[in-house]
């Protein structure tokens, strides 16, 4: 759908701003063209100047593309505000839909009959059921595949796909495999960032033999209390049985009390059940439980805990005023994997996926997946928001967790798999999993039975 030539213009004008896209990006009436025709009136349309990229989408003057999604206010204006080149230079009008009962909702509507054209998915898994349940996606046209295979890694593609047919092009994404630390602490202890999981370990002894504790947590989180431990052995799972037993643990081709997830566990508690190194600045172990997540790492600011495991949207957690950079008050390094070669990364994301199959829809979702889009989305975003799409122009990224999560999600050698509690069925990965990994922690469960108690909760 897009030349060589159109895709490299794009990974270069995507970063130029939306002030060109957005200048008068459809002929005046008044202009040479205005009138859709051009100035020797051939009945050619004449392209406006930021326009250019936007040419293979045609002239959608008229229609109108609705999309539905879970991203609400004050989050979805820079979403909103994405949309205006590709409305300003291809004529279409996208109406924005978000609601917080998006997940259940939505499979309501395709039930019903009256879907969006468009939404973004969470989970894969989600995808799964609205495909294999509802037959209710349309699958992904070849503008929108030519551009994933381009400016996307293939396990991304493969998230988006079922039995083999891709429908959904990844869109914002999230890294997990971060530590939060304090860059003036490290400095003035003479501490560096470990690069392998056992440096990592080692440093933790060596806080705690300062007398300090070198870990704080907190899981909890509603009705969601737990979520974060499932991250933590899903992280550590990454790392000590490697992606192919991770993907078949996620898919039960493994029971969940395998003796390789419970090597991951282990490796886990040897940090969260520890109580030489948590909980700093809240309590014991078992005060993980009661500590709210967004909580869970502000001991850093007070000199009360050295290192807080948690992914990159954390960052809107900390006080207003908290300096997030490598020379600020705070800010996170990779999560280290058995070796400085290893580089497992855990983390997230959402697919945009279609429910009508007219031009305008295809466009759009196309637009979507395109550097255009990643690089409009990244000029309007202030901090905690990036993307896998390789065109993205890093240097629009604001925030410097961003910009770190840019670069480890482009890294060639990165073995990135998504959440596996996103993935599993529903009664695991936003049930039992949730609530043996805190029984785990509140009652120092033995992992024999949590393990256990998982596995015997699989559909």
């Amino acid at each position: 759908m897009h030349s060589n030539t159109r895709r490299r213009y794009a990974a270069v004008a995507g970063g130029l701003g939306l002030a060109l896209a957005l200048a008068a990006c459809m002929p005046a009436d008044d202009e040479p063209g205005g009138t859709g025709t051009d100035g020797d009136g051939d009945g050619g349309m004449e392209v406006a100047e930021g326009c250019e990229a936007y040419e293979v989408y045609g002239d959608l003057s008229g229609t109108t593309v609705t999309l539905y999604t879970s991203i609400v206010a004050p989050e979805d204006q820079p979403h909103i505000d994405s949309y205006k080149p590709f409305e300003d230079c291809t004529g279409a009008t996208v109406e924005y839909e978000g609601s917080k009962e998006f997940e259940a909702q939505l499979p309501v509507r395709v039930q019903a009959g009256n879907p969006p054209d468009l939404a973004y998915i969470p989970q894969p898994g989600l995808l799964q059921t609205l495909v294999r349940d509802f037959d209710a996606v349309v699958p992904a046209p070849e503008g929108v595949e030519s551009n994933v295979d381009e400016f996307y890694t293939a396990s991304w593609k493969e998230y988006g796909s079922v039995d083999g047919t891709f429908y959904a092009a990844p869109l914002g994404a999230n890294v997990k495999s971060f530590v939060w630390y304090s860059p003036e602490m490290f400095a003035s202890a003479g501490y560096e960032i470990p690069t392998t999981w056992q440096e990592m370990l080692d440093l933790s002894d060596a806080i705690a033999a300062e007398g300090s504790k070198p870990w704080c947590a907190g899981i909890g989180s509603g009705d969601a209390t737990g979520w974060p431990a499932t991250d933590w052995l899903e992280d550590v799972m990454l790392r000590t049985a490697g992606p192919d037993v991770y993907d078949q643990w996620l898919n039960h081709e493994i029971p969940f009390n395998d003796p390789q997830v419970a090597e991951a566990l282990a490796a886990v508690g040897s940090i969260l059940k520890n109580p030489e190194y948590v909980n700093g600045g809240f309590g014991d172990v078992s005060s993980i439980a009661t500590t709210e997540f967004q909580a869970g790492g502000l001991p850093i600011l007070d000199g009360n805990c050295w290192m807080h495991r948690q992914a990159s949207f954390y960052q809107a957690n900390w006080p207003e005023g908290t300096e997030v950079g490598p020379d600020g008050d705070v800010f996170a390094f990779y999560l280290p994997g058995e070796t400085a070669d290893d580089r497992p990364l855990l983390g997230g994301g959402e697919f945009v996926a279609a429910f009508a199959d007219r031009p305008e829809v295809a466009a759009f979702q196309a637009f979507l997946a395109s550097p255009e889009w990643a690089n409009a989305k990244a000029e309007v975003t202030s901090a905690g928001w990036v993307t896998a799409n390789n065109g993205l122009d890093p240097s629009l990224l604001k925030s410097p967790v961003d910009q770190l999560s840019f670069q480890l999600l482009a890294d060639p050698d990165a073995e990135f798999r998504f959440d596996a509690s996103d993935l599993m069925p529903s009664a695991v990965g936003a049930g039992s999993f949730w609530t043996e990994m805190t029984n785990w922690i509140a009652t120092d469960k033995p992992d024999a039975e949590v393990l256990d108690a998982i596995e015997a909760s699989w559909p």
